[in-house]
């Protein structure tokens, strides 16, 4: 056990009797990916957490794979109070506002210490527009740097035109539009449906999406591009939370941030393992042509002012702090 995790769970145990006397109370908390996948055990244990640390008195309950509530409806069931917590990609949920697109400008944090400096930078500001949408922000875990995944070989934009490509935010549509492809949305519970019944041909994920959907099974190459990091996020409805005694509140920040702490890691050890994965289930994995990663940078460059544009000052403001931090 590290000496931060100690720190954490000492912080965790010093409300466990005060918490514990209060009534019992039961919280479902829907997940979009399947409960193999990291994000949804780092859940688990976020979950497992809070309950031990309450001694029972809040029990939360996970349901990963879209069990309870599809992706594309989390954000939402958790704001109107049908559950109280939930986790949910924010970037699906960029037209609402530009500024939950932040973690998927393409090559702009390519890597783990790049996704941690943005994150640093985002939080603030991110956290108050979530407030602002009846939305307490508890922890926040990245996706590996997202990869492409095809059908046949592919050496250059040119091999994918017209190709049918799953997206899952605004910044996978829109690379597949630029690059001469059908953005198909698909949430992550739908993916092996799509690609077996040919729905989709193509993808930008991570490495970890691909071995939890067994995607060999119907792609078979994958190439490593470091497009991005998106993010996943854990969020409490407010009034669920101003609800909490504030012991209960120190149950769950301690909790949270040992799941934040652990989820880094296990993001960073789970890629390299479902990279080798897919490689020994048959694929064929590696980089990016020169060719097309030369495609790839101008089409981010494209992206990146049109995110700019769109996301104004507060997004300049995030993009000029990241900078400064390199």
């Amino acid at each position: 056990m590290s000496g931060m995790t100690k720190i954490l769970m000492a912080g965790v145990a010093v409300s466990v009797l005060a918490a514990g006397s209060a009534s019992a109370e039961s919280w479902d908390m829907p997940m979009a990916y399947a409960a193999t996948n990291f994000h949804s055990a780092t859940g688990e244990k976020f979950a497992e957490c809070v309950t031990l640390g309450t001694g029972g008195a809040l029990e939360i309950k996970t349901h990963p794979g879209g069990s309870l509530y599809s992706g594309a409806e989390i954000k939402r069931a958790i704001q109107t109070g049908q559950v109280p917590i939930g986790e949910r990609l924010l970037s699906g949920h960029q037209n609402e506002n530009p500024l939950f697109g932040f973690d998927s400008v393409p090559f702009l944090a390519t890597s783990f210490e790049d996704s941690e400096k943005l994150w640093e930078v985002a939080k603030e500001p991110l956290t108050e527009i979530l407030a602002e949408q009846n939305l307490h922000l508890l922890y926040s875990v990245p996706w590996p740097a997202q990869g492409l995944y095809f059908d046949r070989e592919v050496n250059s934009l040119e091999d994918v035109k017209g190709l049918k490509f799953r997206t899952y935010n605004n910044a996978s549509a829109r690379m597949a539009e630029l690059a001469g492809m059908q953005p198909v949305q698909i949430e992550a519970a739908e993916i092996s449906q799509a690609f077996a019944t040919g729905v989709a041909q193509g993808m930008v994920s991570s490495g970890s999406t691909g071995y939890d959907r067994k995607i060999w099974e119907s792609l078979s190459h994958y190439y490593s591009a470091d497009a991005w990091l998106p993010r996943n996020y854990v969020m409490v409805n407010m009034d669920s939370w101003n609800s909490l005694d504030d012991n209960t509140k120190n149950v769950i920040n301690g909790c949270a941030a040992m799941a934040e702490y652990a989820g880094d890691w296990r993001s960073i050890q789970y890629n390299e393992f479902t990279v080798n994965e897919l490689g020994k289930n048959g694929m064929t994995t590696g980089r990016v042509s020169d060719t097309m990663a030369g495609e790839l940078r101008a089409i981010g460059e494209t992206m990146t002012g049109e995110w700019l544009e769109t996301a104004g000052d507060q997004g300049k403001a995030i993009v000029d702090a990241f900078k400064a931090k390199q």
